[in-house]
């Protein structure tokens, strides 16, 4: 397809054709720009951002081919081709469309709340050794995701799989028309993007157009939203069920699940035990039922099925470096995806790629190792190095400067830390190529104390907490006290790109910040001060409202601007809260500045972990549920109620509501010591600076307190107290965990070293001590000085480093 097609297609007007190039690369960032021939760059416009403000600067960087939504004068941008149109985003999806419909390639679309990231992924890994499969990069799966992503069937495809998510109606419509599924999976119905819909039918019934031409849609007959409106819109669809009659039956016992059909029996153990991932593994197999796979194949490819890739991790790297880190996965589309993070990486630092050969792309080596060379060549790397036989193969087509390995082992048996000085290196392999070992050796070894924070245990742990609740529930995620020490900017990005539905902050400051760095999600703030309300209202941050000092502060604040607060209510903690007897004086004020929206009741429990405060728990719930009908009756409207944290959510499922409050839980904690199925999220580690030995009868540390009672081999620690290592732990108090065996920390805790007994230990300087983690839990360290994990948590310094790390988000 030509640019001068445009017009054509597009009812546009074309302003200027200096030289007609075919539209091979679709551009819609001006941040992520590869200068490729025949590059066309949409100017999209939205609340925050307009594509216009960066032709010239799109211009001085190469890009010669322009769709536009207002007038410009092409004299100033010579040798262009423009073209205005009606709305950029429009010709986008319809160029897309078109070239959709040139391709006659099966397509299976998924949609729905929740999950559809997770089974696209799966069943490219599930059905890749069969076809060539043209997907979404990561959650590309918006208005403009998804046509990006569908723009990228090549004729050698076999099978696209393609999600689509949607935030209002009339979204899916245009989706549907660029996506064409024959084939549909319909995942679940959930509270993600409520807001745009007026009940959770409508919103399935708008997810449904998605499948409007399928031959067949995969689902979960349990969904009863989902099943009764497929059903009224007549879609054809392939079930599964645990509880109804369906085309395929599920039974289940622990990790064992017997499937059913009409035609076959046969029994899979997968590798997850959660809900959420039972249910999305569930949704691949039945599909591959229907595409007729034999048992013995649907087994032996679930048996290998592992964890979705988490997007890319930029690490500190050795000799000043920057390393994104990206081993696990390579295709074409994933390759433009990371130079774009490559080359938006603005620090004054030569770039380099490290990059694998691309398996199962359908292309010829040769065809294959000319568009990886153009992408090389067009990006502006400085450094180039290749690992694979086929591109070495095909080394001609690259730069004579390129380094080429047939393997890995090759690369690192030449390695020589001293290359890598001040760069940024992306790091970019197929799975198989063991990309890991290359990022293990390249990533600088931290002397000191790191927090490591597993993204994907603090996913499972949500998933874990949302299968407690019922559907409607709402979750408010506490990120309060720097994320429970954890980091609350990078905590709330997961937790917004996992659609919980409210996050809750200590001050607003916090919240604040968190603004700053596009979280987008209601906040709820607990402790508003009148110093404060400048940032709350600009940051349209939501107060917790519990005295009438505070809100009628507010209220003479505000003057008339609009609010939404959260009441909090005195049932029995007696920390803060209105009383039962100022509810009249509380409403009055309410009715009287209808300004002030109340977005939710709540109230705590005292004793929500602890079975025995089960009978005064219930009180309270009574209570709560009195003062808050009586709110809501007075002032003409129900706001949400909420009354649950972390372990009330998992003992007292009887007082879920409207919405529960995740603090701890999250975390992996649990208070209730219940439930083992929570995931451990932080690693607390330190390094150990020095070893020494020490005589009997000699003495460790300040004020000698530590006794040598026999030849004593001694490990100094790069952590203390300013890191939140409590000196409680002095003189044998607290214990870490060095080569899997406990070492007691002998003198006293110092400001930044603790020393440990490491007798009979096989360790070196300069190697790890586990502090806390999955095998010495946090709650034994907590034990060992009587006090909680949150205390724990929440005393590690801001100092203290914290590395991102995850398998699944």
């Amino acid at each position: 397809m030509y640019f001068s097609q445009l017009d054509r297609i597009t009812d546009g007007r074309i302003l200027r054709l200096s030289r007609d190039m075919p539209i091979r690369n679709l551009l819609t960032d001006s941040r992520k720009v590869i200068r490729e021939e025949g590059s066309v760059f949409f100017a999209l416009r939205g609340e925050r951002y307009d594509g216009h403000q960066f032709i010239e600067e799109l211009y001085a960087t190469g890009i010669r081919q322009f769709v536009v939504g207002e007038d410009i004068d092409p004299a100033r941008l010579p040798g262009t081709n423009i073209i205005r149109v009606a709305e950029p985003l429009y010709a986008l999806q319809e160029l897309a469309r078109l070239h959709r419909e040139q391709h006659t390639i099966p397509v299976i679309g998924i949609t729905g709340s929740n999950g559809k990231t997770i089974i696209k992924e799966w069943l490219f890994q599930l059905l890749s050794r069969d076809y060539s499969i043209a997907k979404n990069p990561g959650s590309y799966n918006s208005q403009v995701g998804v046509p990006l992503s569908v723009w990228r069937i090549h004729p050698h495809d076999q099978l696209g799989i393609f999600e689509a998510g949607i935030s209002q109606p009339g979204e899916m419509e245009r989706l549907e028309r660029i996506i064409h599924p024959t084939i549909g999976i319909f995942t679940n119905i959930g509270p993600a993007h409520d807001d745009g819909f007026g009940s959770p039918e409508h919103k399935a019934v708008e997810k449904c157009l998605l499948f409007r031409r399928c031959e067949r849609v995969i689902y979960c007959r349990d969904h009863t939203i989902v099943n009764d409106t497929l059903s009224q819109a007549t879609i054809p669809g392939y079930s599964w069920s645990f509880h109804r009659e369906a085309d395929v039956r599920v039974t289940s016992v622990g990790t064992e699940h017997r499937f059913e059909t009409s035609d076959a029996e046969f029994t899979l153990t997968l590798p997850f035990t959660d809900k959420a991932s039972v249910e999305n593994s569930i949704h691949c197999i039945t599909l591959m039922v229907y595409l007729k796979y034999h048992p013995s194949v649907i087994a032996d490819r679930i048996r290998s099925l592992r964890s979705v890739p988490m997007r890319m991790e930029l690490k500190e790297g050795i000799n000043q470096c920057q390393i994104i880190d990206d081993s696990y996965n390579n295709d074409l589309m994933g390759l433009r995806i990371s130079l774009d993070f490559l080359l938006n990486q603005k620090q004054k630092k030569k770039k380099r790629i490290i990059l694998s050969d691309i398996q199962q792309s359908g292309l010829s080596d040769l065809q294959l190792s000319k568009q990886i060379a153009e992408l090389i060549s067009q990006s502006g790397i400085d450094s180039f190095v290749a690992i694979g036989p086929a591109m070495g193969r095909n080394r001609d087509l690259f730069p004579a400067s390129a380094d080429f390995y047939p393997d890995t082992p090759s690369y690192l048996a030449q390695f020589q830390a001293a290359t890598y000085r001040d760069e940024v290196i992306l790091i970019k392999g197929a799975r198989t190529f063991q990309f890991e070992k290359i990022a293990n050796r390249l990533q600088r070894r931290l002397h000191g104390t790191v927090m490591e924070i597993d993204l994907g245990a603090l996913v499972h742990n949500l998933n874990y907490f949302r299968a407690r609740i019922p559907d409607q529930t709402k979750i408010m995620v506490m990120v309060k006290a720097f994320g429970y020490g954890s980091g609350s900017i990078e905590l709330a990005n997961v937790l917004q790109f996992h659609h919980v539905d409210y996050l809750g902050v200590a001050y607003a400051d916090e919240g604040a910040e968190l603004r700053r760095n596009n979280i987008e999600l209601p906040i709820m703030v607990m402790n508003p001060t009148e110093e404060s309300f400048d940032l709350l209202i600009r940051h349209k941050l939501e107060p917790e409202i519990y005295s009438f000092h505070i809100l009628q502060a507010l209220i003479a604040y505000l003057n008339n601007q609009s609010c939404v607060v959260h009441l909090k209510l005195d049932t029995g903690m007696h920390r803060l809260g209105f009383e039962a007897e100022g509810l009249d004086r509380l409403t009055e004020l309410l009715l009287a500045n209808r300004n002030i929206t109340v977005g939710s009741i709540f109230s705590h429990l005292a004793g929500a972990d602890e079975a025995r405060h089960d009978a005064f728990s219930g009180e309270q719930a009574t209570q709560f549920e009195k003062m808050a009908n009586a709110i809501s009756s007075r002032i003409g409207y129900k706001p949400l109620y909420h009354l649950l944290n972390s372990p009330g959510i998992l003992r007292l499922t009887s007082m879920h509501y409207d919405m529960v409050r995740l603090g701890i839980g999250l975390h992996g904690v649990d208070p209730t010591g219940e439930h083992h199925e929570l995931k451990p999220v932080a690693t607390l580690k330190t390094i150990i600076s020095q070893i020494r030995h020490v005589r009997k009868g000699d003495t460790i540390g300040y004020g000698r307190s530590g006794f040598a009672d026999r030849d004593m081999k001694i490990a100094t620690l790069a952590i203390g107290y300013a890191d939140g290592f409590s000196r409680a732990f002095s003189n044998g108090r607290g214990q870490v965990l060095i080569n899997g065996r406990l070492a007691p920390v002998i003198g006293k805790v110092c400001m930044d070293m603790t020393m440990v007994d490491a007798t009979g230990i096989e360790v070196n300087a300069g190697e790890e001590a586990v502090i806390f983690g999955k095998d010495l839990p946090i709650q034994c360290l907590a034990d060992k000085i009587n006090t909680i994990p949150y205390e724990i948590l929440t005393n590690t310094s801001e100092r203290v480093k914290r590395v991102f790390v995850a398998e699944s988000i």
